[in-house]
């Protein structure tokens, strides 16, 4: 937790992978991430995380039921459009499947964008202001969906957060100002 500019965003982008540091060691799974290649980072993600961004980042030329398609067929997972379309189920969205983003409300974005990140059973899910862009009805609803699915699939969740109403609902909470754990 921490307000903008604490380097929340910045550090879950190190844990995952996504961004190097520019010094120390992150370890996954007992691997040095930053010592591995791009590729060998690319494929440790695919194989165990899942994001949820605060702007969604579902793909705008894609349906709903594309966009939690994608990644599913990445990564050769059999069934796989019987599993995203059982994910839009999950995130009460099957009726939405053959919509595309702009057709969608911003809570129905978020939803889909957290069935895309669960579909592929992650070990960790990274979510980075999950609710930043909903509106506070809206933002409870989603909440209540990311720690329903996350209990359902025992699912590390990494969360990174302004609102103290999230981070009030997580099990641990760590605080962040200028870059530095306080």
């Amino acid at each position: 937790m921490g307000v903008s500019g604490s380097g929340k965003s910045t550090l879950l982008g190190i844990m995952a992978g996504l961004d190097l540091p520019s010094s120390g060691k992150i370890l996954f799974d007992g691997q040095v991430l930053n010592q591995l290649s791009e590729d060998k980072r690319a494929r440790l993600r695919a194989k165990n995380v899942g994001f949820i961004f605060q702007d969604f980042q579902l793909l705008p030329n894609l349906t709903a039921l594309e966009n939690v398609l994608l990644p599913l067929e990445l990564n050769g997972i059999k069934k796989a459009k019987q599993r995203a379309n059982d994910f839009l189920k999950k995130v009460g969205l099957a009726d939405r499947a053959v919509h595309y983003p702009r057709q969608l409300s911003g809570g129905e974005q978020q939803r889909v964008a957290i069935a895309r990140a669960f579909s592929t059973h992650p070990r960790v899910l990274f979510a980075d202001e999950p609710t930043g862009n909903l509106d506070q009805k809206t933002a409870k609803i989603v909440v209540d969906l990311l720690f329903e699915v996350n209990q359902q699939f025992d699912t590390t969740l990494v969360c990174v957060t302004h609102d103290s109403t999230l981070g009030d609902r997580c099990q641990r909470a760590l605080q962040l100002s200028y870059g530095k754990l306080v």
